[in-house]
């Protein structure tokens, strides 16, 4: 009964904080979707956003991405399964505690968060995201535990971002929290998807890793070399990158670049959508971005230095199945981004090197990402 209550109360608080979130993403698109309304009975906070836009260079934008490993091509069902993302950047902003375009609970909780914002960059924009991950082992017909292959695993986690640039340099900050474990409904998840595809069930998730909140900070610096005009024509441009991980969720050090080649090829940061600055976050230096059609294809590599993988180390602070993971791994990814107008759909295939010294297989998953611009 006591475990039954303490869940009760763990999803009651996550329920109670996604609320508070829900909130302040809300009234923040609220106002950012007014940019491009008519000025008729839109709230005040609306109002503001539309008479302060005449010096913005870029919109807001909502995207939705996800990640399966069907999608990699291997025919496989287990290591990083699947994932659902949910983003929202906004619009360049002129400060992050006073620019109208954000609600008043954003720019509150802002001035609370002020040590993870860029200072001294003359661009600079949010991100919000909410994600749900799962990860299972190979065998989904054992109920057992399988001790030598990963465990299962759920994740819920919120993140918020900073970013900041100028020309061709760019920082992110990001704070990620949530909830990792049974909570985080990762069988439930997962059963509806494969009830849907006539795929039999994971029979293990009664082993999966405890209820246990999880926190995350995120650090990448990136520098660009272009050739491409993000208005008109071909072009190519390259994109180095290195970053940290902090938290009981993962912990980690990672470098590695990027290269694309297309027709109007952005004027952003990156297109891998893995990390916290790649799928076109960055806040934008181009006056009309949402004119005409684009298209490009991009190679990507990352190499990260893990201390530690909540997914393989299993819980933090009680006794849980877990692996002898692997210090260095890395992930090559390559795709391609088509854009017209206002809308953008991006297709991602990734190859990891192997997490831990018991996997078999090398990790292979795909990602389907599609976006608009408001």
């Amino acid at each position: 009964m006591a475990r039954v209550e303490a869940g009760d109360i763990l999803n009651r608080l996550w329920a109670s904080l996604l609320a508070v979130i829900t909130m302040c993403v809300t009234q923040t698109v609220i106002a950012q979707t007014a940019i491009s309304q008519p000025a008729i009975a839109q709230p005040a906070i609306a109002q503001r956003c539309i008479a302060d836009d005449s010096d913005r260079s870029s919109h807001a934008s909502h995207s939705v991405r996800l990640d399966n490993d069907v999608l990699g091509g291997r025919r496989q069902d287990q290591n990083y399964t699947g994932g659902t993302i949910v983003t929202v950047v906004s619009p360049n902003l002129n400060s992050f505690t006073d620019d109208p375009c954000l609600s008043s609970a954003t720019r509150w909780l802002n001035r609370k968060l002020s040590w993870l914002q860029p200072v001294d960059v003359p661009l600079r924009n949010m991100v919000f995201g909410l994600s749900h991950l799962a990860f299972t082992p190979g065998d989904r017909l054992r109920a057992d535990v399988i001790t030598d292959d990963r465990p299962y695993a759920a994740a819920l986690l919120f993140n918020i971002g900073y970013n900041g640039r100028n020309d061709a340099t760019m920082h992110t900050t990001q704070l990620r929290f949530g909830l990792v474990g049974p909570g985080a409904q990762g069988e439930r998840v997962q059963n509806v998807y494969h009830d849907s595809l006539g795929l039999k069930r994971f029979a293990g998730w009664n082993n999966q890793l405890r209820n246990e909140w999880v926190a995350q900070l995120l650090y990448e610096r990136l520098y660009r070399w272009s050739t491409a005009e993000p208005a008109r024509g071909w072009g190519s441009d390259v994109i180095s990158h290195w970053g940290a991980s902090l938290g009981n969720y993962a912990t980690h050090a990672n470098a590695g670049a990027e290269w694309r080649f297309g027709w109007r090829v952005p004027d952003d940061f990156g297109s891998a959508p893995m990390r916290p600055a790649g799928e076109s976050v960055a806040p934008s230096n181009v006056a009309n971005p949402n004119s005409g059609w684009a298209a490009h294809m991009f190679v990507s590599l990352d190499a990260r230095a893990v201390l530690r993988d909540m997914t393989l180390d299993g819980n933090t602070l009680s006794d849980s199945h877990h692996v002898d993971k692997r210090h260095w791994v890395a992930d090559f990814g390559f795709g391609w981004v088509l854009r017209f107008g206002v809308w953008k759909l991006a297709m991602t295939r990734y190859y990891r090197t192997r997490e831990f010294n018991e996997q078999r297989e090398l990790p292979a998953f795909g990602s389907i990402s599609i976006s608009r611009r408001i």
